[in-house]
């Protein structure tokens, strides 16, 4: 089977990572690259050795390319994801799915509309880590699952990133930015959310860009920047959830804990794909790491893309898919909806666990 054509429209910082990966990946093959910079396209195009970059309307108008990747910033997912579906194109993007549950559910409904599959990342929940941690959940390692903890405490990205100020737009904050990492891990773990709660506030209106190119630069803060959830799961399991950029002084909390009726299962960070995988029985064991046998272990970010490429293929769901992705977006909007108004919110959408990947054969 030919490898699927694939275009992506967005060559930021995330982009070189992407184009690393699926150029020597099998499944597709990567043939075009755009940006509202062409000149930066066609730049980035000739460092990865893709045949060619441009224009976003160069790289809609191909008939080739049956699957975009889109990379640009979280405000313009919808407008470039709904561009491309309606050019014909299945899509993929990066988290989150869209910056409002009402932009998600018209691209859901527009991708039904047109037959065509749309995903989101993170693709984490791919990698050998949390294969890993989805075996044992299913062997019964901490026996039923009552309950976890989620931690996301950091400083905020204007020490390292070339041009933070979109973290602190809409669509922006440790919630929309990392919680997707998180709750898709949770989701995976423990299946879908029933209802949620919280609070959530700006610590810091502005934000004083401390990296280069723009230091010294002021941002005004548009978002949360710290928001502790609570969020209840439709088979029973209660977890907490804490989002923030405000920690300045450094965490020392764990990532994900998943506890269970026989034990405890501690889950890596869900920004990599890789472990510890750390497990202690209620039987009064020691804390042990669990080697990761099979998957990805380092950077893998392009898996969601040759998943989705393969559902194309064969007919099946994506395992970073639309309803997955609509699903934690609606869960995130919920909890700042929660926070706002001191209720809990109910959700709407459901969806499936994701199918754990097959073991190789032994």
């Amino acid at each position: 089977m030919a490898d699927m054509k694939l275009g992506i429209i967005g060559c930021g910082k995330i982009s070189d990572i992407y184009m690393q990966n699926l150029k020597k990946a099998g499944g597709v093959e990567l043939v075009y690259c755009a940006d509202l910079i062409p000149e930066r396209a066609r730049e980035k195009a000739a460092l990865h050795g893709i045949p060619d970059g441009g224009s976003v309307e160069d790289l809609l108008g191909r008939r080739d390319i049956e699957l975009v990747l889109n990379l640009t910033v979280p405000k313009a997912h919808a407008a470039i994801s709904e561009a491309a579906l309606r050019a014909g194109k299945h899509v993929y993007g990066e988290k989150p799915l869209a910056v409002t549950y009402a932009e998600g559910k018209r691209l859901m409904k527009l991708a039904e509309e047109k037959g065509l599959l749309i995903g989101s990342a993170p693709d984490t929940s791919l990698g050998g880590g949390m294969q890993t941690c989805l075996r044992l959940l299913a062997e019964g390692a901490i026996g039923t699952p009552v309950g976890a903890s989620a931690f996301l405490m950091g400083k905020g990205p204007e020490s390292w990133h070339p041009a933070p100020e979109f973290y602190y737009e809409q669509g922006g904050g440790p919630l929309l930015d990392m919680g997707p990492y998180y709750l898709t891990a949770l989701v995976a773990l423990l299946g879908p959310i029933r209802r949620v709660t919280g609070s959530a506030r700006i610590s810091f209106p502005e934000r004083t860009i401390t990296s280069q190119p723009k230091a010294g630069t002021i941002i005004e803060v548009e978002v949360p920047t710290h928001v502790a959830g609570v969020l209840e799961f439709a088979a029973g399991p209660v977890a907490t959830l804490t989002t923030s950029f405000d920690i300045l002084g450094g965490s020392s909390l764990p990532r994900i804990e998943l506890y269970g009726s026989k034990g405890t299962l501690l889950v890596p960070d869900p920004n990599t794909f890789g472990g510890p995988v750390v497990l202690r029985t209620a039987a009064g064991g020691e804390w042990t790491e669990i080697p990761i046998e099979t998957g990805v272990t380092e950077n893998g970010r392009g898996l969601g893309v040759l998943d989705m490429a393969e559902a194309i293929r064969t007919g099946r769901e994506p395992r970073a898919g639309g309803a997955l992705a609509l699903h934690v977006l609606e869960a995130m909007e919920g909890l700042l909806t929660a926070a706002a108004s001191g209720t809990h919110y109910i959700m709407e959408t459901a969806c499936r666990r994701p199918e754990p990947l097959a073991a190789p054969a032994q």
